[in-house]
């Protein structure tokens, strides 16, 4: 058993092993941050502003449409979108209460839950994609030249492929 001043110790250690992240990489990371959260909001804000869907929605009926027979198992949904497992449950529910899905057992596992789009969600969301497309041009893309635009996807698909290779990255939104 460790004592407290050797847990103390192994910590201080470990802290002087991890490679410390300068300024400039902490500034990278909280520009990103900050930058994502921003342009969400406004995307959501002029969605309300239209009355039209949430973004949370639009990220769940934009991945059932885009899978095969518009319908995913809730794990694989789960993985598509930036929700947890309880969260994808409770919002596929009150899709399913507002009728833009609904959900199938599945033939081969009774335990599996398919959620499938229906009529209404394909409305909902091709009725959302010009606010959400126009907020993508807006607050993101057209602060970008063409040069900073090839530079910055091909970093994020660089660091994606690695994700994935570790087993970590969700599917495209």
């Amino acid at each position: 058993m460790i004592g407290i001043a050797g847990l103390g110790a192994r910590i201080a250690a470990g802290r002087m092993a991890m490679k410390r992240l300068r300024e400039e990489e902490l500034a990278l990371w909280r520009s990103f941050v900050r930058l994502h959260a921003s342009v969400i909001r406004r995307i959501e804000q002029d969605l309300a502003d239209d009355r039209l869907i949430p973004l949370t929605w639009y990220d769940v009926l934009v991945a059932l449409y885009q899978a095969p027979d518009h319908r995913l198992r809730m794990g694989e949904l789960k993985e598509r979108t930036v929700l947890t497992a309880s969260g994808i449950t409770r919002l596929v529910e009150r899709l399913e209460q507002q009728g833009l899905v609904r959900r199938e057992r599945t033939e081969e596992d009774r335990r599996s839950t398919y959620a499938v789009l229906t009529r209404d969600g394909k409305r909902a969301f091709l009725q959302a994609w010009p606010t959400y497309e126009k907020g993508i041009a807006d607050y993101f893309v057209n602060m970008l030249n063409a040069e900073e635009q090839r530079i910055i996807r091909s970093a994020f698909e660089r660091m994606l492929a690695a994700h994935d290779a570790k087993g970590t990255a969700s599917e495209p939104l």
